[in-house]
């Protein structure tokens, strides 16, 4: 039986509906021709139906790629001979595309609001982490504006994102058999990846004119929302023009400026070739606050004086500030910025030096500033960041109130990073629907009703998948790296499903501190090598290619784990969505070390809890929340003047903590033989994170604190 396209559902009516042109060579027989449609439609990325479906119809691609267009373009006739007649297959595909249309349709809690917003929410961000087949992410702000959209979607919050969509992406990272970290940039072929061009209302691509460059749009389809990511590698381009959108978070400063230029300017262009009409303009970190610019510049080609146009446009424009940390805070030399600021003075007649004051700050032109002026409201994204970021930027608000920056603490997309053995313990245990439920906290106390071997059993299959995966890219590694065949098969051995498996996954910014675990190295041998209580250690994650003190943390911790540590320590190179989601799902615990206060939020320990982990972690960002005694360590929540000392007494309380309460307290059986306590403290764990920690909960805080009111200012 073959599907029709669906109706439109009285939910989706609201939704954006951006026509797009098909470019893919995606050749489908007779009643499978949805499977385009689901392959272009991101929701498969969260439901384990759609990503078995794939799985079936080529598992080998599948496993390599994870990407649904360039597994269908790859399809030989033949195969779908074979696929047809399996009456299992048609079941699983009708399955599929019955959810599809069922998510799409299903009444949503916007709709019960009575329609706040007038318009859509414009969410501008410079990356997005959708998926780890669309490689337009570097780390924790893109995985977080990825899962802001999907909960958007979900919740039917009208929102549509803004992007740059990078030939080259970020980079993939291989690590030698030195340690050093290596840089590739892939050159994507946007053909085979789950997007598409947008079609001009004339016919043919869209494309957004500029002054200098042009930039063709492409659109990411994320259940309900479209994200609109801008290509600048267009015939159209001079050669020098066309690399501008290549590479995220490009080393060459200058690069970087026409980066955020083009996706702040070109944005809004995009938005209005669309004839979109925000109600409020999201800015998702300082990188895009140009966009503030060139909706002041519409304003006075209009006729309104320049004064009043950046203030008409502050009305309905927020910002969220992800990092305390310098690095996170954009700077350029004013010189450098008069130059590509020149032409937006002259068409809105004012003087350069004046239109350089708008981001002025400490002799450098930063985007922090620019964007906290022209936006109406600015928020951390915990509640202490928001008390951190208050005190950096209080002198921007000379006689504004105590914390002139408020904070909407992040959560995650709990479907996006829930194990599958897990999902299936909560449809048993909690409710068959318990994803639209993610924000009752009297349903996740139910969890402490789950039957305590069965809770361990899921979690236990999940982390010996997460082993799996560990041996498969460690042995492809090592056989990089020149190891002999015995060598190879050795790694067989590596991990211990057994052993207490601590993970620690994200950028390998050195404030991040990755090695405070290894700062004595005595006493961590004394607790990895106890044959009785075996510990093991699982870390993953990159530095930017200009840090060479992350990468030197990088070559250290690498030559550990081909010491005396091997088997014991793994550094997982390539560090992207697919490998957070192995380690979230399998770690027994989560790590988390930074120097407080400079973790404004991190999100990767929210995302362990829906697995069964705990977070042994820092009191800084979201765990000062989280963090409630019976549901994790927490440890560090002073902080010294002095970093050498505070690393030194963070330290010595994360070895103590480790071996007198978390090693002993996983390894304690009862007569039974099972870990109440432990299992104990893993229920504690979700009860408390999954519903207070949910991107639904953080999307609507953002709906009823920040949106709303800012689009009831709008000029």
């Amino acid at each position: 039986m073959s599907h029709s396209a669906p109706a439109v559902p009285e939910s989706a009516r609201g939704a954006l509906r951006i026509p797009t042109l098909q470019i893919a060579d995606i050749e489908l027989p007779e009643g499978m021709e949805r499977l385009r449609e689901l392959a272009y439609d991101l929701w498969w990325s969260w439901s384990p139906l759609a990503t078995r479906l794939f799985t079936w119809i080529d598992p080998d691609h599948w496993r390599r790629y994870h990407n649904p267009v360039e597994l269908l373009i790859n399809v030989e006739p033949h195969h779908w001979i074979r696929l047809l007649s399996d009456p299992e297959f048609r079941h699983a595909y009708e399955a599929v595309i019955q959810a599809l249309d069922a998510y799409h349709a299903r009444p949503r809690w916007y709709d019960q609001q009575g329609a706040p917003l007038s318009g859509p929410v414009a969410y501008f961000s410079m990356e997005f982490g959708l998926h780890e087949s669309l490689g337009v992410y570097s780390g924790g702000l893109g995985v977080l504006a990825g899962d802001h959209c999907k909960a958007a979607s979900d919740l039917g919050i009208p929102l549509v994102g803004v992007g740059l969509l990078y030939r080259s992406g970020y980079f993939r990272q291989s690590v030698d058999a030195d340690g050093f970290q290596q840089h590739v940039y892939p050159d994507n072929d946007f053909a085979r990846l789950p997007v598409l061009p947008v079609q001009a209302p004339g016919g043919g691509v869209l494309t957004v004119p500029g002054r200098v460059v042009q930039a063709a749009v492409w659109k990411a389809q994320v259940g309900l929302v479209p994200v609109l990511m801008l290509d600048t590698d267009i015939p159209l381009n001079d050669p020098a023009d066309r690399p501008i959108a290549s590479i995220l978070y490009v080393r060459g400063r200058e690069m970087r400026l026409t980066q955020e230029i083009v996706i702040g300017v070109g944005g809004v262009r995009a938005l209005r070739a669309l004839n979109i009409s925000p109600a409020v303009w999201h800015m998702n970190e300082g990188h895009v606050a140009f966009l503030g610019l060139e909706r002041a510049r519409e304003r006075v080609q209009t006729g309104e004086g320049l004064e009043d146009a950046l203030k008409a446009v502050a009305r309905n424009a927020v910002f969220t500030t992800h990092t305390p940390v310098p690095a996170g805070n954009e700077t350029y030399d004013r010189e450098l910025v008069r130059r590509y600021l020149g032409p937006w003075a002259q068409d809105v007649g004012a003087d350069p030096e004046a239109a350089l004051a708008l981001g002025t700050e400490s002799g450098q032109f930063n985007l922090t500033v620019l964007a906290i002026r022209l936006s109406s409201h600015v928020n951390g994204v915990s509640k202490l960041h928001g008390q951190v970021s208050s005190a950096m930027w209080r002198h921007l608000w000379p006689g504004a109130p105590e914390s002139p920056v408020s904070a909407v603490t992040n959560g995650v997309h709990t479907e996006t990073w829930v194990g599958p053995e897990m999902r299936a313990l909560y449809a048993q245990h909690i409710d068959p629907a318990w994803a639209e439920h993610l924000l009752e906290p009297e349903l996740w106390n139910r969890v402490t009703e789950v039957p305590d071997n069965e809770l361990w059993a899921a979690h236990r299959s999940q982390k010996e998948r997460l082993v799996r995966f560990v041996r498969e890219r460690v042995r492809m590694q090592s056989a990089r790296h020149g190891l002999a065949p015995d060598d190879l098969r050795g790694v067989e051995r590596l991990l211990d499903p057994r052993a207490l498996t601590i993970g620690f996954a994200r950028r390998f910014a050195t404030y991040k501190r990755a090695v405070l675990v290894l700062s004595d190295l005595d006493r961590l041998r004394a607790m990895l090598s106890d044959p009785e209580h075996p510990v093991q250690l699982v870390f993953a994650g990159k530095a930017h290619p200009a840090d060479r003190a992350g990468q030197d943390v990088i070559r250290r911790l690498f030559l550990l784990t081909q010491g005396e540590f091997r088997g014991k320590i793994v550094f997982l190179e390539d560090y992207d969505m697919e490998v957070a989601r192995m380690m979230v799902q399998g770690c027994d615990v989560w790590l988390n070390t930074p120097r407080r206060p400079q973790e404004a939020s991190g999100t990767s320990g929210q995302k362990s809890p829906v697995n069964g982990g705990i977070n042994l972690s820092i009191l800084d960002g979201w765990w000062v929340e989280g963090h409630r005694g019976d549901n994790g360590w927490a440890f560090g929540g002073g902080g010294s003047a002095d970093p050498e000392t505070q690393d030194k007494e963070d330290a010595a309380e994360l070895y103590r903590l480790l071996e007198k309460e978390v090693v002993p307290l996983f390894f304690a059986k009862e007569a039974d033989s099972q870990r109440h306590g432990w299992i104990g403290r893993m229920k504690s764990s979700i009860a408390s994170v999954v519903p207070n920690f949910s991107a639904h909960r953080m999307v609507r805080d953002y709906l009823e604190q920040v949106y709303v009111p800012a689009a009831s200012k709008r000029g």
